[in-house]
This record gives C-alpha cells, sequence and structure tokens, in this order.
C-alpha cells in the first residue's frame, strides 16, 4: 500500500515556524537570565549582603519575559479563546468574526507599539535607580518591540484567514476559534 504523500507546508506556515523558533529562544535566554539573576540575589541575601539592583533589575525582566512571551504565545496561538462561542457560530461567521478579531488585535497592538515609541523621547536621559548606566529607554523599549513581534505573528495568522476557504460542512470550529482571543 502506497503511503499519502506528506503535506507541504506554506511558505507562511514555514516563516510562522522559523519566526516561532526565534521567540522561543529569545524567551528561553530571558529565563535563564532571570533564573540566574533571582538566584543571585537570593545566595547574596542569605549572605548578609544584599544586591542593590537586584529588586530593580528582576522587575523589569520579568515585564520583558511577559512582553516576549506573549509575542511567542501569538505565533502559537495559545492566548485565551471562546471556543464554545464560536463553535455556535456559522461558518461565515465564525470566519467574519475571527478575521475582525484578528484586525482588532493588530490595531491594539500597533496602537500599544506606536504609544511606546512616543514614550522614547521623555525617557531621554533617564536611567534606572539602581543601575545608573542603564539608560530606561532600553527598559522600555520592550513595549514596542514587543508590539511589533505581536502585530507580525497575527498578521501570519490573518493572512492564513484570507488564504483559506472552507466550505461550511469542513470548518473546525476549534482552529476558528483560536483565531478570537
Amino acid at each position: 500500500m502506497q503511503q499519502p504523500a506528506p503535506i507541504r507546508a506554506t511558505a507562511m506556515q514555514r516563516f510562522r515556524a522559523g519566526y516561532g523558533l526565534l521567540l522561543e529562544w529569545v524567551v528561553m535566554a530571558l529565563m535563564i537570565a532571570l533564573a540566574v539573576e533571582v538566584t543571585l540575589g537570593v545566595i547574596y541575601r542569605a549572605a548578609g549582603s544584599s544586591l542593590v539592583w537586584y529588586d530593580e533589575v528582576a522587575s523589569h525582566m520579568l515585564a520583558w519575559l511577559t512582553f516576549y512571551g506573549s509575542a511567542l504565545a501569538s505565533v502559537k496561538r495559545a492566548h485565551i479563546g471562546c471556543p464554545e462561542i464560536v463553535e455556535q457560530m456559522s461558518p461565515a461567521v465564525r470566519r467574519a468574526s475571527g478575521i475582525a478579531s484578528q484586525v482588532l488585535v493588530i490595531l491594539f497592538f500597533a496602537l500599544l507599539g506606536w504609544m511606546g515609541l512616543r514614550i522614547m523621547p521623555a525617557l531621554m536621559g533617564e536611567t534606572l535607580v539602581s543601575v545608573t548606566w542603564l539608560p530606561m529607554n532600553v527598559v522600555q523599549s520592550v513595549l514596542p518591540i514587543s508590539s511589533v513581534l505581536i502585530v507580525i505573528a497575527e498578521a501570519t495568522h490573518l493572512v492564513d484567514m484570507f488564504a483559506s476557504r472552507p466550505t461550511p460542512d469542513a470548518t473546525p470550529a476549534s482552529a476558528l476559534a483560536d483565531g478570537l482571543h
């Protein structure tokens, strides 16, 4: 018996896989750095010599991990959705809702990224309190950068939504429900 031919990934799926892998490495690096920083803070505190910069750096690293992790979650469609509601919709309404949802998410993160860029001049010359050589612009760059990363991830899914022309009987509700987050 002949094996069925493997389904070839589209260029968008290959891009998304590589993009997801890049974001996984960024998130893993941030997790490792945060774990090392927290471990050092605990060791120094237990030794009676607390690190002055520990709390401030840890809180900013956690924010970076959250924002870059959100970009990774966008690539993997891992954000919270409402599949129960979507399953009740007709295929045409599901598709329209999915596309509308994607557009709204993209618009929100485009606005967040733009506002993140707008605050950068106000932070010029500011530094962290305990790490005075680290400009606040670098710390707050997570907003516009992660917003762009999320917009890219969401745009790849939007392209797939426009490219797919599901038949009314073959539309899996869970696949479109993933797009409504």
